[in-house]
Protein backbone atom coordinates (compact mmCIF):
# COMPACT_ATOMS: atom_id res chain seq x y z
CA UNK A 1 0.00 0.00 0.00
CA UNK A 2 1.35 3.62 -0.82
CA UNK A 3 2.12 6.08 1.28
CA UNK A 4 -0.32 8.03 -1.38
CA UNK A 5 -3.15 5.60 -0.75
CA UNK A 6 -2.51 6.24 2.87
CA UNK A 7 -2.84 9.30 3.01
CA UNK A 8 -6.13 9.79 0.65
CA UNK A 9 -8.25 7.51 2.42
CA UNK A 10 -11.28 9.48 3.28
CA UNK A 11 -12.14 10.04 -0.22
CA UNK A 12 -16.06 9.75 -0.02
CA UNK A 13 -16.25 12.85 2.06
CA UNK A 14 -13.19 14.64 0.29
CA UNK A 15 -15.45 15.82 -2.66
CA UNK A 16 -16.86 18.79 0.22
CA UNK A 17 -14.19 18.67 2.26
CA UNK A 18 -12.92 21.56 4.33
CA UNK A 19 -9.36 22.66 3.82
CA UNK A 20 -8.09 20.37 6.53
CA UNK A 21 -9.29 17.10 5.06
CA UNK A 22 -7.08 14.22 3.31
CA UNK A 23 -7.06 12.88 0.20
CA UNK A 24 -9.01 12.69 -2.42
CA UNK A 25 -9.37 11.13 -6.16
CA UNK A 26 -7.56 13.13 -8.20
CA UNK A 27 -4.03 12.33 -9.68
CA UNK A 28 -0.85 11.91 -6.49
CA UNK A 29 0.90 15.02 -6.78
CA UNK A 30 -2.39 16.99 -7.08
CA UNK A 31 -3.51 15.21 -3.56
CA UNK A 32 -0.23 15.88 -1.97
CA UNK A 33 -0.30 19.73 -3.40
CA UNK A 34 -3.63 20.20 -2.05
CA UNK A 35 -2.60 18.35 1.70
CA UNK A 36 0.97 20.71 1.29
CA UNK A 37 -1.11 23.83 0.69
CA UNK A 38 -3.91 23.11 3.18
CA UNK A 39 -4.72 25.46 6.45
CA UNK A 40 -7.15 24.79 9.11
CA UNK A 41 -10.56 26.47 8.92
CA UNK A 42 -9.68 28.34 12.31
CA UNK A 43 -6.70 29.60 11.71
CA UNK A 44 -4.61 30.11 15.40
CA UNK A 45 -2.29 32.96 16.12
CA UNK A 46 1.21 32.59 14.49
CA UNK A 47 3.07 30.82 16.25
CA UNK A 48 1.06 28.46 18.01
CA UNK A 49 2.14 25.28 18.72
CA UNK A 50 -1.06 23.48 16.02
CA UNK A 51 0.42 26.71 13.73
CA UNK A 52 4.19 24.86 13.62
CA UNK A 53 2.65 21.21 13.95
CA UNK A 54 0.08 22.04 10.63
CA UNK A 55 3.38 24.15 8.63
CA UNK A 56 6.07 20.93 9.48
CA UNK A 57 3.71 18.35 8.66
CA UNK A 58 2.57 19.89 5.60
CA UNK A 59 6.31 20.40 4.08
CA UNK A 60 6.95 17.02 5.48
CA UNK A 61 4.07 15.52 3.03
CA UNK A 62 5.11 17.66 0.41
CA UNK A 63 9.14 16.07 0.34
CA UNK A 64 7.78 12.57 1.01
CA UNK A 65 7.87 10.26 -2.15
CA UNK A 66 4.24 9.46 -2.48
CA UNK A 67 4.83 6.00 -4.30
CA UNK A 68 6.44 4.69 -0.39
CA UNK A 69 5.19 1.46 0.81
CA UNK A 70 4.08 2.07 4.59
CA UNK A 71 3.46 -0.75 5.28
CA UNK A 72 7.38 -1.21 5.44
CA UNK A 73 6.98 0.69 8.98
CA UNK A 74 10.55 0.88 10.39
CA UNK A 75 12.00 2.19 6.70
CA UNK A 76 9.32 4.82 6.54
CA UNK A 77 9.76 6.07 9.83
CA UNK A 78 13.49 6.74 9.50
CA UNK A 79 13.06 8.35 6.01
CA UNK A 80 10.21 10.92 7.66
CA UNK A 81 12.64 11.21 10.96
CA UNK A 82 15.00 12.51 8.81
CA UNK A 83 13.46 14.54 6.54
CA UNK A 84 11.45 16.11 10.14
CA UNK A 85 14.94 16.96 11.30
CA UNK A 86 15.87 18.67 8.00
CA UNK A 87 12.96 20.74 8.09
CA UNK A 88 13.87 22.61 11.68
CA UNK A 89 17.21 22.76 10.42
CA UNK A 90 15.96 24.60 7.62
CA UNK A 91 13.53 26.67 8.95
CA UNK A 92 15.74 27.44 11.89
CA UNK A 93 12.94 26.34 14.72
CA UNK A 94 14.33 25.45 18.27
CA UNK A 95 12.76 23.41 20.37
CA UNK A 96 13.55 21.29 23.53
CA UNK A 97 14.58 17.29 23.27
CA UNK A 98 10.92 16.55 24.58
CA UNK A 99 8.95 19.01 22.18
CA UNK A 100 10.96 17.75 19.09
CA UNK A 101 9.83 14.43 20.47
CA UNK A 102 6.45 15.07 20.95
CA UNK A 103 5.78 16.66 17.62
CA UNK A 104 7.39 14.32 15.72
CA UNK A 105 5.40 11.44 16.96
CA UNK A 106 1.98 13.07 16.61
CA UNK A 107 3.11 13.87 12.65
CA UNK A 108 4.23 10.59 12.42
CA UNK A 109 0.81 9.39 13.79
CA UNK A 110 -0.94 11.89 11.58
CA UNK A 111 0.78 9.85 8.11
CA UNK A 112 1.19 6.44 9.49
CA UNK A 113 -1.35 5.46 12.07
CA UNK A 114 -4.64 7.52 13.42
CA UNK A 115 -3.76 10.68 14.65
CA UNK A 116 -4.35 11.28 18.33
CA UNK A 117 -5.19 7.92 18.76
CA UNK A 118 -2.58 5.92 18.18
CA UNK A 119 -0.95 6.42 21.91
CA UNK A 120 -3.84 4.93 22.90
CA UNK A 121 -4.16 2.02 20.01
CA UNK A 122 -0.43 1.07 21.48
CA UNK A 123 -1.10 1.06 24.63
CA UNK A 124 -1.94 -2.76 26.15
CA UNK A 125 -3.69 -1.49 29.10
CA UNK A 126 -6.71 0.39 26.96
CA UNK A 127 -9.04 -2.03 26.20
CA UNK A 128 -12.10 0.49 24.73
CA UNK A 129 -11.88 3.68 23.24
CA UNK A 130 -14.37 6.18 22.56
CA UNK A 131 -14.41 9.29 20.86
CA UNK A 132 -17.61 11.82 21.47
CA UNK A 133 -16.58 14.50 18.82
CA UNK A 134 -13.10 16.06 18.32
CA UNK A 135 -12.69 17.01 22.20
CA UNK A 136 -14.06 14.41 24.50
CA UNK A 137 -12.01 10.89 24.48
CA UNK A 138 -12.34 7.82 27.15
CA UNK A 139 -10.85 4.75 27.80
CA UNK A 140 -11.64 1.95 29.01
CA UNK A 141 -8.79 0.36 31.65
CA UNK A 142 -9.56 -2.51 33.96
CA UNK A 143 -12.87 -2.33 33.09
CA UNK A 144 -13.44 1.51 34.06
CA UNK A 145 -13.84 4.39 32.08
CA UNK A 146 -11.93 7.45 32.35
CA UNK A 147 -11.36 10.72 30.29
CA UNK A 148 -8.23 11.25 28.77
CA UNK A 149 -6.23 14.76 28.00
CA UNK A 150 -6.10 13.79 24.05
CA UNK A 151 -8.47 15.69 21.49
CA UNK A 152 -8.17 16.20 17.79
CA UNK A 153 -8.18 19.53 16.15
CA UNK A 154 -11.64 19.12 14.96
CA UNK A 155 -15.09 17.41 13.81
CA UNK A 156 -13.33 17.23 10.16
CA UNK A 157 -10.49 15.62 11.63
CA UNK A 158 -11.81 13.14 13.51
CA UNK A 159 -13.78 11.96 10.25
CA UNK A 160 -10.55 12.02 8.43
CA UNK A 161 -9.48 8.95 11.20
CA UNK A 162 -12.76 7.34 10.42
CA UNK A 163 -12.62 7.65 6.64
CA UNK A 164 -8.78 6.01 7.30
CA UNK A 165 -10.34 2.80 9.08
CA UNK A 166 -13.51 2.30 6.43
CA UNK A 167 -11.96 3.17 3.49
CA UNK A 168 -9.43 -0.21 3.20
CA UNK A 169 -12.42 -2.46 3.94
CA UNK A 170 -14.50 -0.90 1.27
CA UNK A 171 -17.27 0.51 3.43
CA UNK A 172 -17.89 4.10 3.59
CA UNK A 173 -19.82 6.74 5.86
CA UNK A 174 -21.52 9.71 5.01
CA UNK A 175 -24.53 11.42 5.47
CA UNK A 176 -26.69 8.67 3.78
CA UNK A 177 -25.14 6.10 5.40
CA UNK A 178 -23.84 7.73 8.77
CA UNK A 179 -23.15 4.48 11.09
CA UNK A 180 -20.56 1.95 9.93
CA UNK A 181 -19.16 -1.04 11.85
CA UNK A 182 -15.23 -1.85 10.67
CA UNK A 183 -11.99 -3.96 11.92
CA UNK A 184 -8.68 -2.19 12.46
CA UNK A 185 -5.66 -4.36 11.18
CA UNK A 186 -4.85 -6.25 14.22
CA UNK A 187 -8.69 -7.19 14.19
CA UNK A 188 -9.91 -4.77 16.76
CA UNK A 189 -13.70 -4.11 16.50
CA UNK A 190 -14.53 -0.30 15.42
CA UNK A 191 -18.11 1.34 15.21
CA UNK A 192 -18.94 5.00 13.78
CA UNK A 193 -21.82 7.16 14.11
CA UNK A 194 -21.76 10.70 12.93
CA UNK A 195 -23.94 13.67 12.10
CA UNK A 196 -26.81 14.11 11.64
CA UNK A 197 -27.35 10.92 13.59
CA UNK A 198 -25.33 12.03 16.32
CA UNK A 199 -25.37 15.49 17.49
CA UNK A 200 -22.30 15.57 19.57
CA UNK A 201 -20.19 15.06 16.31
CA UNK A 202 -18.40 12.35 14.41
CA UNK A 203 -18.68 9.34 17.42
CA UNK A 204 -16.25 5.83 17.14
CA UNK A 205 -16.04 3.44 19.59
CA UNK A 206 -12.84 1.30 19.22
CA UNK A 207 -12.67 -2.07 21.33
CA UNK A 208 -9.27 -3.60 20.98
CA UNK A 209 -7.53 -7.00 21.13
CA UNK A 210 -5.36 -7.26 23.06
CA UNK A 211 -1.88 -7.25 21.10
CA UNK A 212 -1.35 -10.93 22.72
CA UNK A 213 -4.55 -12.87 22.82
CA UNK A 214 -5.96 -14.02 26.22
CA UNK A 215 -4.95 -17.39 26.88
CA UNK A 216 -6.92 -19.76 28.92
CA UNK A 217 -4.66 -19.40 31.73
CA UNK A 218 -5.54 -15.72 32.19
CA UNK A 219 -9.21 -16.34 32.27
CA UNK A 220 -8.06 -18.66 35.28
CA UNK A 221 -6.05 -16.10 37.06
CA UNK A 222 -8.97 -13.60 36.07
CA UNK A 223 -10.86 -15.83 38.27
CA UNK A 224 -13.62 -15.55 35.21
CA UNK A 225 -13.62 -19.37 34.84
CA UNK A 226 -12.72 -22.23 37.55
CA UNK A 227 -10.37 -24.91 36.86
CA UNK A 228 -13.55 -27.21 36.97
CA UNK A 229 -15.53 -25.19 34.66
CA UNK A 230 -12.83 -24.83 32.31
CA UNK A 231 -12.84 -28.48 32.03
CA UNK A 232 -16.35 -29.52 31.75
CA UNK A 233 -16.57 -26.60 28.89
CA UNK A 234 -13.75 -27.88 27.13
CA UNK A 235 -15.30 -31.57 27.01
CA UNK A 236 -18.60 -30.23 25.83
CA UNK A 237 -16.96 -27.95 22.61
CA UNK A 238 -15.16 -31.61 22.21
CA UNK A 239 -18.31 -33.34 22.38
CA UNK A 240 -20.00 -30.90 19.75
CA UNK A 241 -22.26 -29.28 22.23
CA UNK A 242 -24.05 -26.54 20.70
CA UNK A 243 -22.83 -23.41 22.85
CA UNK A 244 -24.79 -20.00 23.41
CA UNK A 245 -22.20 -17.57 24.86
CA UNK A 246 -24.76 -14.92 25.94
CA UNK A 247 -24.21 -11.82 27.95
CA UNK A 248 -24.29 -7.68 27.57
CA UNK A 249 -22.07 -5.29 25.50
CA UNK A 250 -18.11 -5.38 26.63
CA UNK A 251 -18.97 -8.40 29.19
CA UNK A 252 -16.20 -10.76 27.28
CA UNK A 253 -18.36 -13.05 24.94
CA UNK A 254 -16.14 -12.82 22.22
CA UNK A 255 -12.60 -13.06 23.60
CA UNK A 256 -14.68 -16.15 25.57
CA UNK A 257 -15.55 -17.53 21.90
CA UNK A 258 -11.90 -17.49 20.97
CA UNK A 259 -10.91 -19.18 24.00
CA UNK A 260 -13.66 -22.36 23.66
CA UNK A 261 -12.77 -22.25 19.68
CA UNK A 262 -9.28 -23.60 20.17
CA UNK A 263 -10.77 -25.96 21.91
CA UNK A 264 -12.32 -27.55 18.41
CA UNK A 265 -10.08 -30.30 16.96
CA UNK A 266 -7.67 -29.46 14.17
CA UNK A 267 -8.98 -32.36 11.98
CA UNK A 268 -12.45 -30.07 11.30
CA UNK A 269 -13.43 -27.62 8.69
CA UNK A 270 -14.41 -24.50 10.65
CA UNK A 271 -16.89 -21.84 8.95
CA UNK A 272 -16.80 -18.33 11.01
CA UNK A 273 -19.45 -15.71 9.68
CA UNK A 274 -18.86 -12.26 11.22
CA UNK A 275 -20.19 -8.42 9.72
CA UNK A 276 -16.71 -7.43 10.70
CA UNK A 277 -14.26 -10.01 10.73
CA UNK A 278 -12.69 -10.37 14.44
CA UNK A 279 -12.09 -14.03 15.95
CA UNK A 280 -8.83 -15.33 16.12
CA UNK A 281 -9.16 -19.17 15.14
CA UNK A 282 -5.99 -21.18 15.94
CA UNK A 283 -6.53 -24.16 13.67
CA UNK A 284 -5.54 -24.40 10.17
CA UNK A 285 -8.87 -25.20 8.24
CA UNK A 286 -10.73 -21.98 8.53
CA UNK A 287 -12.82 -20.44 6.50
CA UNK A 288 -13.49 -16.92 7.82
CA UNK A 289 -16.93 -14.85 6.37
CA UNK A 290 -17.56 -11.30 6.46
CA UNK A 291 -21.23 -9.69 5.93
CA UNK A 292 -21.18 -6.54 3.46
CA UNK A 293 -23.57 -3.70 3.77
CA UNK A 294 -24.95 -2.12 0.41
CA UNK A 295 -22.89 -0.14 -1.56
CA UNK A 296 -23.89 4.08 -2.57
CA UNK A 297 -26.71 2.80 -4.65
CA UNK A 298 -28.26 0.58 -2.10
CA UNK A 299 -27.58 -2.36 -3.90
CA UNK A 300 -24.96 -5.57 -2.98
CA UNK A 301 -26.09 -6.00 1.07
CA UNK A 302 -24.91 -9.40 1.81
CA UNK A 303 -26.63 -10.20 5.48
CA UNK A 304 -25.36 -12.80 7.91
CA UNK A 305 -28.46 -14.45 7.18
CA UNK A 306 -27.62 -15.21 3.56
CA UNK A 307 -23.92 -16.20 4.40
CA UNK A 308 -25.25 -18.97 6.56
CA UNK A 309 -27.34 -20.16 4.51
CA UNK A 310 -24.39 -20.35 2.14
CA UNK A 311 -21.96 -21.66 4.94
CA UNK A 312 -24.07 -24.59 4.47
CA UNK A 313 -23.37 -25.76 0.99
CA UNK A 314 -19.59 -25.43 1.99
CA UNK A 315 -19.69 -28.93 4.24
CA UNK A 316 -18.83 -27.10 7.67
CA UNK A 317 -18.05 -29.77 10.48
CA UNK A 318 -18.82 -26.32 13.14
CA UNK A 319 -20.35 -22.99 11.69
CA UNK A 320 -19.29 -20.16 14.11
CA UNK A 321 -20.97 -16.98 14.22
CA UNK A 322 -19.68 -13.85 16.18
CA UNK A 323 -22.78 -12.82 16.83
CA UNK A 324 -27.02 -13.39 16.43
CA UNK A 325 -28.79 -10.00 16.44
CA UNK A 326 -31.32 -10.58 13.79
CA UNK A 327 -33.39 -13.20 11.90
CA UNK A 328 -30.07 -15.06 10.96
CA UNK A 329 -31.23 -16.83 14.43
CA UNK A 330 -33.30 -19.27 12.51
CA UNK A 331 -31.03 -20.36 9.84
CA UNK A 332 -28.42 -20.95 12.92
CA UNK A 333 -31.08 -23.11 14.82
CA UNK A 334 -31.58 -24.90 11.46
CA UNK A 335 -27.80 -25.65 11.12
CA UNK A 336 -27.82 -26.69 14.65
CA UNK A 337 -30.61 -29.19 14.09
CA UNK A 338 -29.20 -30.27 10.54
CA UNK A 339 -26.07 -32.15 11.31
CA UNK A 340 -23.70 -29.19 12.38
CA UNK A 341 -22.96 -30.18 15.78
CA UNK A 342 -20.75 -28.39 18.05
CA UNK A 343 -21.74 -24.76 16.09
CA UNK A 344 -21.72 -22.04 18.57
CA UNK A 345 -22.59 -18.00 18.42
CA UNK A 346 -22.96 -15.00 20.99
CA UNK A 347 -26.07 -12.47 21.83
CA UNK A 348 -26.75 -10.02 24.04
CA UNK A 349 -29.07 -10.54 27.01
CA UNK A 350 -29.36 -9.98 30.90
CA UNK A 351 -29.33 -13.67 31.39
CA UNK A 352 -29.81 -17.33 30.22
CA UNK A 353 -33.77 -17.32 30.28
CA UNK A 354 -33.65 -13.20 28.57
CA UNK A 355 -31.70 -15.48 25.95
CA UNK A 356 -34.12 -18.11 25.33
CA UNK A 357 -36.33 -15.28 24.87
CA UNK A 358 -34.20 -13.41 22.64
CA UNK A 359 -33.24 -16.10 20.38
CA UNK A 360 -37.18 -16.76 20.12
CA UNK A 361 -37.91 -12.96 19.24
CA UNK A 362 -35.51 -13.06 16.58
CA UNK A 363 -36.66 -16.31 14.54
CA UNK A 364 -39.92 -14.58 14.60
CA UNK A 365 -38.44 -12.00 12.87
CA UNK A 366 -37.75 -14.30 10.02
CA UNK A 367 -40.88 -13.26 9.07
CA UNK A 368 -42.20 -17.34 8.58
CA UNK A 369 -45.40 -16.82 10.60
CA UNK A 370 -44.36 -19.64 13.19
CA UNK A 371 -46.43 -20.97 16.12
CA UNK A 372 -45.08 -20.13 19.39
CA UNK A 373 -44.29 -23.59 20.41
CA UNK A 374 -42.63 -24.54 17.04
CA UNK A 375 -40.24 -21.80 17.57
CA UNK A 376 -39.25 -23.34 21.06
CA UNK A 377 -39.07 -26.80 20.28
CA UNK A 378 -36.46 -25.50 17.50
CA UNK A 379 -34.40 -23.71 19.89
CA UNK A 380 -34.69 -26.14 22.87
CA UNK A 381 -33.89 -28.83 20.17
CA UNK A 382 -30.53 -27.11 18.82
CA UNK A 383 -29.19 -25.25 22.07
CA UNK A 384 -27.64 -27.27 24.54
CA UNK A 385 -25.98 -24.75 26.69
CA UNK A 386 -26.17 -21.27 27.05
CA UNK A 387 -22.71 -19.89 28.88
CA UNK A 388 -23.79 -16.01 30.73
CA UNK A 389 -20.86 -14.14 30.95
CA UNK A 390 -21.06 -10.20 33.13
CA UNK A 391 -18.75 -7.16 33.86
CA UNK A 392 -19.39 -6.74 37.06
CA UNK A 393 -19.68 -3.47 39.17
CA UNK A 394 -15.84 -3.80 40.06
CA UNK A 395 -15.07 -4.37 36.51
CA UNK A 396 -14.33 -7.71 35.99
CA UNK A 397 -15.56 -10.05 33.75
CA UNK A 398 -17.07 -13.56 34.94
CA UNK A 399 -18.69 -16.32 33.96
CA UNK A 400 -22.18 -16.40 36.05
CA UNK A 401 -23.86 -19.72 34.97
CA UNK A 402 -23.32 -22.11 32.78
CA UNK A 403 -27.03 -23.52 31.80
CA UNK A 404 -27.71 -26.68 30.08
CA UNK A 405 -31.09 -26.02 28.19
CA UNK A 406 -32.97 -29.88 29.15
CA UNK A 407 -35.81 -29.90 27.25
CA UNK A 408 -39.92 -28.31 27.19
CA UNK A 409 -42.33 -28.78 29.80
CA UNK A 410 -45.55 -28.29 28.28
CA UNK A 411 -44.76 -24.74 26.40
CA UNK A 412 -41.61 -23.68 28.67
CA UNK A 413 -38.18 -24.31 27.89
CA UNK A 414 -36.33 -26.10 30.93
CA UNK A 415 -33.05 -25.02 31.67
CA UNK A 416 -30.15 -26.58 34.21
CA UNK A 417 -27.61 -24.61 36.11
CA UNK A 418 -24.67 -26.95 36.11
CA UNK A 419 -22.22 -24.00 37.76
CA UNK A 420 -23.53 -20.72 39.30
CA UNK A 421 -21.39 -17.47 40.44
CA UNK A 422 -21.36 -17.41 44.14
CA UNK A 423 -20.66 -14.03 45.58
CA UNK A 424 -19.59 -13.90 48.64
CA UNK A 425 -18.64 -10.29 49.65
CA UNK A 426 -17.04 -7.03 48.00
CA UNK A 427 -13.36 -6.25 49.98
CA UNK A 428 -11.74 -2.91 48.47
CA UNK A 429 -14.54 -2.42 45.91
CA UNK A 430 -13.69 -5.89 44.62
CA UNK A 431 -16.07 -8.51 44.19
CA UNK A 432 -15.13 -11.66 45.70
CA UNK A 433 -16.70 -14.74 44.69
CA UNK A 434 -16.21 -18.10 42.30
CA UNK A 435 -18.29 -20.15 40.03
CA UNK A 436 -19.56 -23.14 41.68
CA UNK A 437 -20.92 -26.52 40.44
CA UNK A 438 -24.81 -26.89 41.81
CA UNK A 439 -24.42 -30.85 42.03
CA UNK A 440 -26.60 -31.66 39.19
CA UNK A 441 -25.18 -33.21 35.89
CA UNK A 442 -26.06 -32.42 32.67
CA UNK A 443 -28.52 -34.82 30.66
CA UNK A 444 -26.14 -34.31 27.84
CA UNK A 445 -23.38 -36.64 30.05
CA UNK A 446 -24.29 -39.59 28.23
CA UNK A 447 -22.78 -37.43 24.80
CA UNK A 448 -19.93 -36.55 26.25
CA UNK A 449 -19.00 -40.25 27.33
CA UNK A 450 -20.01 -41.89 23.89
CA UNK A 451 -17.16 -39.44 22.89
CA UNK A 452 -14.55 -41.13 25.18
CA UNK A 453 -15.01 -38.00 27.51
CA UNK A 454 -15.14 -39.05 31.35
CA UNK A 455 -15.53 -36.26 33.85
CA UNK A 456 -15.12 -37.26 37.03
CA UNK A 457 -18.19 -36.63 39.95
CA UNK A 458 -16.24 -33.94 41.76
CA UNK A 459 -16.13 -31.67 38.68
CA UNK A 460 -20.15 -31.14 39.51
CA UNK A 461 -19.62 -31.13 42.94
CA UNK A 462 -21.03 -34.83 43.63
CA UNK A 463 -19.94 -36.19 46.55
CA UNK A 464 -17.44 -33.55 47.83
CA UNK A 465 -19.73 -30.81 48.58
CA UNK A 466 -23.50 -30.58 49.29
CA UNK A 467 -25.90 -29.94 46.42
CA UNK A 468 -26.70 -26.50 46.08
Amino acid sequence: MSLLKRIEQGKSSEESATPTQIGGEGSRLASLQARRVSAPAATPQAGSYFDLKTRVQNKLLAELDPSMDITKTDEVRRTIQNLYEQILSEENIVLSRPERARLFEQISAEILGFGPLQPLLDDDSVTEIMVNGAKNIYIERKGKIHRVPVTFESNDHVMRIIDRIVAPLGRRIDESSPYVDARLPDGSRVNAIIPPLSLVGPTLTIRKFARNPITIEQLLEFGTLTPESLQFIKACVQARINIVISGGTGSGKTTLLNILSSFIPGDERIITIENAAELQLRQEHVVTLESRPPNIEGRGEISIRQLVINALRMRPDRIIIGEIRDEAALDMLQAMNTGHDGSMTTLHSNAPRDALSRLETMTLMAGMDLPVRAVREQVASAVDMIIHQERLRDGSRRVVNITEISGMEGEIITTTDIFVFEQTGVEEGKVIGTLRPTGLRPKFMDKLEASGIHLPPSIFGVGSRQRY
